[in-house]
C-alpha cells in the first residue's frame, strides 16, 4: 500500500501515523508538504492530527485552503481514499469532503483521555478489519472534537450507513464525551472512500504504547489497497 501524510504548520501526529501506517503495511509512507500542488502515485492519503495554522479562525479550517487540498480533493474524487484522524477529520469537514463541522467540545475543555468507539459497519476498507459492533479502546485528545450537523444531514447519514464509528463505554453503551450528537466519532462520504474520526488509533498500535487496539484500521487498509 503506498500512503501520504499530509504535513501542514503544526501538525504533529504525522510520526505518530507513519509508523503505524509502515507496521502494517512494510513500507514507510512519503511525507506530503501543504504547499504542494500534485500528488505522486498513491493509495492511500493521510490528514494527521495536530493544530494546523495554529487552529487559528476555527479548527482546520486555514489547511483547508492550502494548495494541497485541491489535488487531495481530485484524488478522492477519481477514486482515492482519504483518512483525516483528528485535525485530519476537522479539515476534511471544512473542505466539504465530508458532512458536518467539529466545534468546541461541551463544557470547552480539552480532553484528553483513553475512549471507546462502537464500529458501525465492517464492509468499509477502513473498518474491515472488525465486525459491525465491535469495540476497541483509542486515545482521545482535542478541544474541538464536538460533532455537529442539522437533524435532516443526521438522519441521511443514519439512513445511507455513513456513520463510522460512536463513542461508547467499554460495555457498549453509547456516551458523547464531548458533545458530539448521537454520539458520533467518525463518518464516511457518499462513497465510503473518505472516512474522518476524532480519536487516535495510531497511538494504540504497539504494546509498548500501552495497547494494539488501533491496529485492525492499518491492516484492514493494507487489505482492502494493496493490489
Amino acid at each position: 500500500m503506498k500512503a501520504g501524510i499530509v504535513v501542514f504548520p503544526g501538525t504533529n501526529r504525522e510520526r505518530d501515523m507513519a509508523i503505524a501506517l509502515e507496521g502494517a503495511s512494510g513500507h514507510a509512507p512519503v511525507m506530503l508538504w501543504h504547499r504542494d500542488t500534485e500528488l505522486p502515485a498513491l493509495d492511500l492519503v493521510v490528514l494527521p492530527g495536530g493544530f494546523s495554522h495554529g487552529d487559528y479562525l476555527r479548527s482546520g479550517a486555514m489547511a483547508a485552503h492550502s494548495p494541497i487540498m485541491t489535488a487531495v480533493r481530485a484524488f478522492a474524487e477519481a477514486g482515492g481514499h482519504v483518512l483525516g484522524v483528528c485535525n485530519g477529520f476537522q479539515i476534511l469537514t471544512e473542505a466539504q469532503m465530508l458532512p458536518g463541522a467539529l466545534l468546541r467540545n461541551a463544557g470547552m475543555r480539552f480532553l484528553s483521555h483513553d475512549c471507546h468507539l462502537r464500529v458501525e459497519r465492517d464492509d468499509t476498507a477502513f473498518t474491515q478489519g472488525w465486525r459491525t459492533g465491535d469495540l476497541f479502546r483509542a486515545p482521545l485528545a482535542h478541544g474541538d472534537g464536538n460533532y455537529v450537523a442539522d437533524e435532516d444531514t443526521l438522519d441521511r447519514l443514519e439512513g445511507e450507513g455513513r456513520v463510522a464509528f460512536r463513542y461508547a463505554t467499554p460495555d457498549g453503551a453509547l456516551v458523547s464525551p464531548n458533545g458530539s450528537a448521537r454520539s458520533i466519532a467518525g463518518v464516511f462520504s457518499e462513497n465510503m472512500r473518505v472516512c474522518g474520526l476524532m480519536p487516535h488509533p495510531e497511538d494504540l498500535v504497539d504494546p509498548l504504547m500501552g495497547g494494539v487496539d488501533g491496529k485492525a484500521l492499518f491492516a484492514g487498509l493494507v487489505r482492502a489497497l494493496v493490489h
